[in-house]
Order: structure tokens, then C-alpha cells, then sequence
């Protein structure tokens, strides 16, 4: 079999042909581009965090799975990390990807979508991301979700958060800002849906923040359940198991008028990356307390 040398690793890859985005015509050896394109950006974000692997070995048109445990067989090289779960949910090896290495590693064995905590390894009971989720019904205007992200960027600024956004790749965006760690995840929680129930409340007929379905009607959720404890959100640089092959992208605020939540193709973000630094490489910078922003809503 081929192989690709990774940071001194020699990583044996398969089926480089197989088209895992058969409607795009892209194959896991361009997945494996893909990641190997992105390493410099991607692995800060994903370095220190349980990830959890959304993996399509037979294509995104055959139906994939989410993995959280690491398999018995991948190398002794790859990083892992035992959590005990809530409750009686047990214990989850997790994989932690902290070099390009593993991130091409686990691109051949045909993980598409990388989704990470919002805490780290550090302190796991403490959260240093916050991310409120733009979620769309179908039809809704692009401009209407700009016009979204930055009431929602206008609250974290006003209440001493440092927005920052994201195409997801999919129908959103997100909304996210770093957090120092002084609060556990139920502050933060409680935080990130007092922001959403403020915006829901100025605009009802636009926001909602209703978790069933049925009662959302054709209007915004304001998702904020990724803001608990082994909740993910989807990493910068992942690519989407979507027809498209779109890819979440970090955006500077200035480029949200001019984007789409699924713009950004793999030959966009690698030339995109080439002329720009990654607009969240700085974020932890401006960490600040939950609890404080949380007063100041009050």
C-alpha cells in the first residue's frame, strides 16, 4: 500500500481513489489533501480537545457514523484520553488530535467531520469557548443570517465577550467567543442561552430558542446546547459530509456580508490560507470571565 510521511511518520493510506463526496467527484485522497493543506490552521484548534469523528468509509451518500472511542488498532502514536461519562454513560477512550500526523491518520480512515469540545484537556469541567449556533429553516436568507451574527456579536461585545464567527459549511454560522476558564459549563450555559433569549425576545417572529422542533415554526434557532459538558461543536478547517464538500471557516466580521455557510470549498480555504492567517489564531488573547458577562446581561 501507499504512504504519505507526516512530521516523520510514515502513514500507510488506502483506497485513495474511493469518491467519499460522489456527487463532487472528491475521494478520500483529496480528503486526505484537504487535511494535510490545513494542518497549520486546524491542529491549534483541535490540539488538547476530545474529539469526537464523524467517519463515511463507504461515501457521505452510504450513511456514516460518529465515533467517539479510539479503535483498538490505531497506532500507539495517537494520543488518547480517558473520560468518564455523566451518569452511567461510562468511560470514552477519546482521541486527541494534537499534530498533523494524527490528522492525516484519521483522514484515511475516512473521517470527514472533526467536532470538538469546548473545554480542554486541562480543565475539562471548565469551558474556554462559548458558541451559539445560527440554525436556519430552508429558504432563509443569507442576509438575514449576517444580520443575526452580528446582533449576536453586537450582545458579546456589550456585555465584555470577544466575538468571533464561523461559516459552518453547512446552513449557518456560528457565533463564538473565548472564555478563561473561571466559570464550569452550566454558567456558561446559562450564559450563552440568556444571550439567546434576549435576542429571541426583541425579534419572536424571527428567533426562537424553542429546543422541539415542532414549535420553532420557520423561524431562526438559536442553538446553545453545545455550550454543556462533552458537547462538541464542529472544528475550524472540517470539512462537511454535505454535497458541496464545503468546509467550516473562521471569518474575519468584515467578510461575513460577503460569505455564504457553505462558500468555502477545499481549493478556496487552501488558497484562502496561502494569502490570510486564520482569523480565530489569536482568540484565546482575549479570553474573558462567563460569569462577569453573565452580570452584565443581568
Amino acid at each position: 500500500m501507499p504512504s504519505v510521511t507526516v512530521e516523520g511518520r510514515d502513514i500507510t493510506v488506502s483506497r485513495l481513489d474511493k469518491e467519499l463526496f460522489p456527487a463532487d467527484h472528491v475521494t478520500k485522497g483529496d480528503v486526505i489533501d484537504h487535511y494535510r493543506a490545513v494542518a497549520d490552521a486546524m491542529v491549534p484548534h483541535l490540539a488538547g480537545r476530545p474529539l469526537t469523528m464523524r467517519r463515511f468509509p463507504d461515501g457521505i451518500g452510504e450513511g456514516g457514523f460518529f465515533q467517539k472511542d479510539a479503535s483498538d488498532y490505531f497506532p500507539d502514536w495517537i494520543r488518547t484520553t480517558a473520560v468518564e461519562g455523566r451518569g452511567d454513560s461510562g468511560t470514552v477512550d477519546y482521541v486527541l488530535c494534537d499534530d498533523a500526523a494524527t490528522l492525516v491518520y484519521l483522514a484515511n480512515q475516512a473521517t470527514v467531520e472533526f467536532h470538538v469540545w469546548l473545554s480542554t484537556l486541562d480543565d475539562l469541567e471548565r469551558p474556554d469557548r462559548l458558541v451559539i449556533d445560527i440554525d436556519p429553516p430552508d429558504g432563509t436568507d443569507t442576509a438575514v443570517l449576517h444580520k443575526v451574527a452580528r446582533r449576536l456579536r453586537d450582545v458579546y461585545t456589550e456585555i465584555g465577550l470577544t466575538p468571533f464567527t464561523q461559516a459552518t459549511g453547512g446552513r449557518g454560522y456560528h457565533v463564538a467567543a473565548p472564555l478563561d476558564r473561571t466559570a464550569d459549563f452550566a454558567t456558561a450555559r446559562e450564559l450563552a442561552l440568556a444571550i439567546a433569549d434576549r435576542l429571541a425576545a426583541e425579534d419572536p417572529d424571527l428567533l426562537t430558542t424553542a429546543q422541539r422542533k415542532n414549535r420553532r415554526g420557520d423561524r431562526i434557532f438559536l442553538d446553545v446546547n453545545r455550550n454543556g459538558f462533552g458537547q462538541t461543536f464542529v472544528a475550524p478547517y472540517s470539512l462537511r459530509a454535505r454535497a458541496g464538500a464545503a468546509v467550516a471557516t473562521p471569518l474575519d466580521w468584515d467578510e461575513l456580508g460577503r460569505s455564504t455557510p457553505d462558500r468555502y470549498s477545499t481549493d478556496r480555504v487552501r488558497r484562502r490560507l496561502v494569502r490570510k492567517s486564520d482569523p480565530w489564531a489569536a482568540m484565546d488573547d482575549h479570553a474573558a470571565s462567563a460569569e462577569e458577562a453573565l452580570g452584565r446581561l443581568g
